[in-house]
């Protein structure tokens, strides 16, 4: 264990930002302070296991959330099976719904967009937090573009 990890509060606290926005995008209908919180309770009980040469603390303290926010997913998702509700299959005709597109793309790539375009992370940050190569972030990306270009066309007025 790194010295740096020796003092955990002073160890986790710049990344604790880029934590709640991961945990509020990748787990909407959980509270996103308490995503954040067994993340870090989490990475408290496995600091030992953080390794530098594997990557950066925000890569390992991400990937924690990641799988946090999954179980809150896993949760809220059993809580709303119970009570039953219409669910729209589409957008209405005029709207342009990015979060119901965003919901519709498979888990892992919601986690590359979310990762990238709304928590700011490079391709490789991407790719330490996924556990996976640069160039897999990339092509799960322009999947996901794909597929939300898809749902998001707009269809044209020809008159």
């Amino acid at each position: 264990m790194g010295a740096a990890v020796e003092d955990f509060g002073t160890w986790v606290r710049p990344h604790v930002p880029a934590m709640a926005r991961l945990a509020a995008r990748l787990a909407p209908d959980a509270d996103r302070d308490d995503v954040v919180q067994e993340a870090l309770a989490r990475a408290w009980s496995k600091r030992h296991q953080f390794d530098e040469a594997r990557g950066a603390p925000s890569a390992w303290l991400l990937a924690i959330t990641a799988d946090q926010a999954a179980k809150a997913r896993r949760r809220a998702a059993g809580r709303l099976r119970a009570v039953p509700a219409a669910v729209e299959d589409t957008p209405a005709d005029t709207d342009l719904d990015l979060d119901w597109a965003l919901d519709r793309l498979t888990d892992r790539q919601r986690l590359a967009v979310d990762c990238v375009y709304y928590v700011g992370l490079t391709v490789a940050e991407t790719a330490a937090v996924m556990g996976c190569a640069d160039g897999t972030v990339k092509s799960t990306l322009s999947d996901a573009r794909t597929k939300l270009r898809t749902m998001l066309e707009v269809p044209r007025d020809d008159r």
